[in-house]
C-alpha cells in the first residue's frame, strides 16, 4: 500500500536535516562517505536498508548504544516519518500543532528554517533518503558490522521484479563487499516466496547461513526480537515471521 504524500514533507525534512547522513557530492573526486567524520567517532557502524516507519531502528539504537546506524530509506514521504519518530525517542521536541518542528526550548523551524542540532544530542542514527545500492557505493570495503534488511518488498513477479529485491545479487555483492569478514547480514520477513528465495541465493552469492528460523517468535531468539507494529500486524494474523543471519566468506 502506498504511503499518502506527506503534508510539507520537504519542509520537515529540511527542518531536521541535522539526523541525516551527508551525501558526497557527485564532483567530490573521492566520492567516499566517512563515518567516523559523520558521527564524530569510530563505534560500529550498522546499516538497515529500508527502514519504513522508523520503529526498528528507533528502538535497536537504544538498546545497543554502543553501534551507530545509518537508515536508508528511498521514500522520502516514509522517510520523514522515521526521522521525526527518531527525534521524538531522543527528547528532540515534536511536531507543532500548526506545522513545523518545535524544539524543546520552545523554538519553532518551519517554512525552510533549519535546526542544527547540537552534536551531542544527535544519539546514533543518520538517516539517508537513498537507493541501497546508489549509496553503499559510497562505503569503503568491509566498513559495516551489520547490514539488516527487514520486511523489504518481496517483489512477487519474475525477472526485472526478482532484481529489484533486496537479497538479489546486485544488492548481496554490494553488502558483501562493505560488510567486515566477520559482519553479518540480518533479514525478517512475513513472505514464505521471499524467504526461500534468499535462503537459497545467499550461499549461492558468498556468503554462509549462520542462523534460520521460520518462525522467529516462537525461536530462541524471540527474547530478543524487537517487535514493530508492522510486525505485530502479522503476527496477530498468524503469519509467523522468518528469520536468518549470513555472513561473508572467504574474505
Amino acid at each position: 500500500m502506498r504511503m499518502r504524500k506527506k503534508r510539507h514533507g520537504s519542509e520537515r525534512l529540511l527542518a531536521l536535516s541535522s539526523l541525516l547522513c551527508p551525501i558526497p557530492s557527485e564532483t567530490d573526486e573521492k566520492r567516499r562517505l566517512e563515518p567516523s567524520i559523520v558521527f564524530g567517532n569510530d563505534r560500529p557502524l550498522v546499516v538497515e536498508v529500508g527502514c519504513g516507519k522508523g520503529d526498528f531502528i528507533a528502538r535497536l539504537s537504544k538498546e545497543r548504544p554502543e553501534r551507530n546506524y545509518i537508515a536508508l530509506e528511498r521514500i522520502s514521504d516514509v522517510a520523514v516519518v522515521a526521522v521525526e519518530k527518531y527525534a521524538r525517542s531522543r527528547g528532540l521536541g515534536d511536531m507543532a500543532p500548526n506545522g513545523g518542528w518545535l524544539a524543546p526550548d520552545g523554538t519553532l523551524y518551519k517554512n525552510g528554517a533549519v535546526w542544527e542540532i547540537p552534536a551531542e544530542l544527535r544519539g546514533n542514527v543518520r538517516f539517508a533518503v537513498a537507493d541501497a545500492n546508489g549509496f553503499l557505493t559510497l562505503l569503503a570495503d568491509d566498513t559495516l558490522d551489520a547490514v539488516i534488511a527487514n520486511f523489504s518488498d518481496p517483489w512477487p513477479g519474475k525477472g526485472t521484479d526478482r532484481r529489484k529485491r533486496l537479497t538479489s545479487p546486485a544488492f548481496l555483492e554490494n553488502y558483501r563487499r562493505v560488510l567486515k569478514p566477520d559482519g553479518l547480514f540480518s533479514f525478517k520477513t512475513d513472505n514464505d516466496e521471499l524467504f526461500d528465495y534468499t535462503a537459497e541465493i545467499l550461499p549461492e552469492n558468498g556468503f554462509t547461513i549462520r542462523y534460520i528460523t521460520r518462525d522467529l517468535h516462537a525461536s530462541d531468539r524471540a527474547a530478543d526480537n524487537i517487535v514493530t507494529e508492522y510486525e505485530r500486524n502479522f503476527t496477530e494474523r498468524g503469519i509467523p515471521i522468518k528469520m536468518l543471519e549470513a555472513s561473508p566468506v572467504g574474505k
